[in-house]
């Protein structure tokens, strides 16, 4: 991955940032960003280049008419805000292409994963509707790492606001919210506008009927909103079996990701995401995977 596309990159070398100009790191339950020391910023009689003497806001004159933004040493503070508001988990704070496993040779199954997220993020245009991306798989594979990554790429590289929600916590924010009182437009519309949506372990939970319709209310606002969503699952994106009771012994011997989220949803998500197999042996258990 190449370094932020900014004015205000970092000093090549850094020990703290490697020259990004972020710094990130996992407290309490989330993921953070801030901006490293060794970025120049604006500050009184300090200008970077046309700069904004620290007020973060500059004024210029375009055909006759001022106007005013963002100054540009404000770029990588505004993305590492974007980063630390995504909700990325504390565990995967520098889960990155970078450091993902995926020598051909070695894990065969998941070098095509790897490629395959890595050319969604460089093809991806902010502000375009973009079919979006289901990795599927089993366990340990490293799926949720892949995401993790793809939604540090969008924030801190194309500075796109993304949401990272994992799917049995989102269910209860989703409960939560409604048994406080909050409607529905109250409680969905974040998940609804945000303009990347990324869940992890997609179908997990119990499987009642509360959970599919609201993930059938979510997965339709944002399809009719033409929202970018991404996903993992363990579950196949083959045939229904007929049984959506989960059984995750081993990925395929159980339901289907129909099963879990139903018909109408999926047959959504196929419009909306390209199918990606992750394969491979539980990371987790092989130490040519932990050894980052």
């Amino acid at each position: 991955m190449k370094n932020l596309d900014s004015v205000s990159t970092g000093v090549a070398g850094c020990p703290h940032c490697d020259g990004v100009g972020v710094r990130v790191a996992g407290s309490d339950q989330l993921a953070s960003a801030e901006v490293c020391n060794c970025v120049v910023r604006c500050a009184p009689g300090k200008p970077v280049m046309e700069g904004c003497d620290g007020y973060g806001t500059r004024s210029v004159r375009v055909d006759g008419v001022m106007r005013t933004g963002r100054c540009r040493c404000m770029i990588l503070p505004d993305r590492a805000r974007l980063f630390t508001d995504a909700g990325v988990p504390a565990r995967h704070a520098r889960s990155t292409f970078t450091n993902f496993r995926h020598d051909p040779v070695d894990f065969p199954g998941i070098a095509p994963a790897y490629h395959a997220s890595l050319s969604w993020v460089e093809e991806h245009v902010p502000g375009d509707e973009t079919r979006g991306l289901i990795l599927h798989g089993d366990v340990g594979v490293g799926k949720t790492h892949l995401l993790v990554a793809i939604v540090r790429a969008l924030t801190l590289r194309q500075g796109v606001r993304a949401r990272f929600v994992e799917f049995s916590h989102l269910l209860a924010q989703i409960k939560a919210g409604f048994d406080s009182g909050k409607g529905e437009s109250q409680v969905l519309g974040p998940l609804v506008q945000v303009p990347v949506l990324a869940i992890d372990e997609l179908g997990k939970g119990r499987g009642t009927d509360w959970e599919v319709t609201i993930i059938d209310t979510l997965i339709s606002q944002r399809y009719n909103a033409m929202r970018t969503t991404l996903a993992t699952t363990n579950y196949s994106p083959a045939a229904s079996t007929g049984t959506s009771s989960p059984n995750l012994a081993g990925f395929g011997s159980g339901p289907a990701l129909v099963d879990r989220v139903g018909v109408r949803v999926f047959s959504r998500l196929r419009e909306m995401c390209q199918f990606v197999p992750v394969r491979g042996d539980d990371f987790r258990s092989n130490p040519r995977r932990l050894a980052y």
